[in-house]
């Protein structure tokens, strides 16, 4: 790389003002990626053949949502396996 170059691509991508936007940005992707994942593993989400219907295992007592607000659940529902 020409010093011209490169020193301009150090002085933009490399500035003390643009760690606080990669922190951010980090921490979104991060965020993002483990609520997918939750999604994913959630009971209405079908992965395997052997068992159509996983939605029909959860009990009324069991709690499915992430954040339950003025209900009160005996247990939490979780998902054997994929």
């Amino acid at each position: 790389m020409p010093k011209p170059i490169r020193n301009s691509f150090m002085r933009n991508w490399w500035a003390v003002e643009a760690i606080p936007i990669y922190c951010v940005v980090g921490v979104t992707v991060l965020g993002c990626g483990w609520y997918l994942t939750r999604l994913a593993r959630g009971p209405h989400v079908v992965w395997t053949k052997s068992n159509p219907t996983p939605w029909n295992e959860v009990k009324q007592d069991e709690n499915v949502k992430m954040m339950a607000v003025n209900q009160k659940f005996d247990k939490s529902w979780t998902r054997d396996r994929l």
